[in-house]
């Protein structure tokens, strides 16, 4: 039986596509793109920043080294910036409010900067929370088994009570190894409604 749901945030419960912010910010030329992308987006500082090695600072001050003047303000916005605004999910405010008030136990579970102090807060549903995970702040992350333990002993929970929602399915994969139960989300939440109501 699922008591408790564990959200991964970016994807499941607010917009975070490089491609969109770029869009929006009317970064058209397909070369700065792609050099965004690859210096910024996909770079190995991401990932120490998710990781908690380095600050999100740290990101901008070192891709800027490696890109165009003309895209500097750009990157210093989608590093430090990226969540203003905040884009929420279409329908996930109500799935973790509803979850929530049909008792079961909510908790998000999300690799991310030190800057996500900054908008976790105001992620629509947020007070449903019943604990909040960090990537940065503890210096684990998906897809490691550690961070999965880390949520269970933590919280109290036991693996198998618990479904963990992700976009990306190495994450899916890492949390089934851990012994939770998986769903890969691609932004369709009634497939996401039928799936937690068949188990």
């Amino acid at each position: 039986m699922i008591k408790n749901l564990i959200f991964d945030m970016g994807n499941v419960l607010i917009n975070y596509t490089p491609v969109h912010f770029m869009d929006r910010e009317g970064i058209t030329d397909e070369k700065d793109r792609e050099i965004l992308l690859r210096e910024l987006f996909h770079s190995e500082e991401w990932i120490l920043a998710d990781a908690g090695k380095i600050k999100a600072k740290e990101i901008y001050e070192r891709c800027i080294k490696r890109i165009p003047k003309h895209l500097h303000e750009a990157a210093e916005k989608f590093t430090l910036h990226w969540f203003e605004p905040l884009e929420p999910i279409p329908g996930m405010e109500e799935f973790v409010r509803k979850n929530k008030e049909m008792g079961k136990g909510i908790y998000l579970l999300s690799n991310a900067p030190d800057t996500a102090h900054l908008y976790v807060n105001k992620v629509p549903a947020i007070e449903c929370f019943d604990g909040i995970v960090i990537s940065s702040d503890i210096r684990m992350e998906k897809p490691y088994r550690e961070i999965f333990d880390y949520v269970c002993s933590t919280f109290g929970l036991k693996a198998d009570e618990c479904l963990f929602i992700d976009d990306v399915k190495k994450n899916v994969d890492g949390a089934e190894a851990a012994g939770m139960h998986g769903y890969q989300f691609a932004g369709d939440t009634e497939k996401l409604w039928m799936f937690v109501n068949s188990l």
